[in-house]
């Protein structure tokens, strides 16, 4: 019963943040469209903010799953890591992650880098680059975990760019290139063709 109550919660209120937008959205409103009382939304998460943060948790997760399963699909170590990181910054394109992920969680809940999911993204990327510098594909000179955390942000950075633009898909061909130009930069110069990198 808890988890339906929370379930039902949160659905109704991505719905509104996700249509009108988290000041706009009513306690009232999503309540009463999943036939729940405040009093179930306080007990549960608190406030608006609280739900937003559950709101932002079921969505940081099915983009984790959409990023792992493009990056599974690359053939090889260096292209899955940028596969997952430019897949996570073009999915700013998405309306509902868009307006949630993008624009109303930082306004509402602060730097992204400070939420709670930021540091299992940071140590996925830290496992990534490690690897691959044990591959002998990026230079060993940099310390994994803080280049994470640096394309963390930018990656964070970029996809926010995005999401306030005017125009999002010009936008995200220019970030993404660039995107991909920075990255370039973490491997180690090789005499072969970069689709020999492992």
């Amino acid at each position: 019963m808890i988890a339906e109550t929370r379930a039902k919660l949160i659905t109704a209120a991505r719905q509104a943040f996700g249509t009108i937008g988290y000041a706009e959205a009513s306690m009232d409103d999503f309540t009463a469209s999943a036939g729940l009382t405040r009093g179930a939304l306080y007990h549960h998460f608190g406030d608006k903010k609280g739900l937003l943060q559950a709101v932002i948790a079921e969505i940081d997760g099915e983009m984790a799953a959409r990023v792992n399963e493009v990056a599974a699909r690359a053939p090889t170590r260096w292209q899955s890591f940028v596969d997952e990181c430019t897949t996570y910054i073009e999915m700013a394109l998405e309306p509902e992650i868009q307006r949630i992920m993008f624009r109303d969680g930082p306004a509402v809940l602060g730097d992204p880098a400070l939420w709670p999911n930021a540091n299992a993204c940071v140590g996925s990327m830290t496992d990534h680059l490690t690897a691959l510098q044990q591959d002998g594909v990026v230079v060993t000179g940099v310390d994994p975990e803080t280049a994470a955390r640096l394309i963390n942000g930018a990656s964070s950075q970029a996809a926010q760019r995005i999401a306030n633009s005017n125009d999002p898909e010009a936008t995200s061909k220019t970030v993404v290139a660039a995107f991909r130009q920075l990255l370039e930069g973490l491997l180690k110069k090789a005499d072969g063709p970069a689709d020999q990198r492992r």
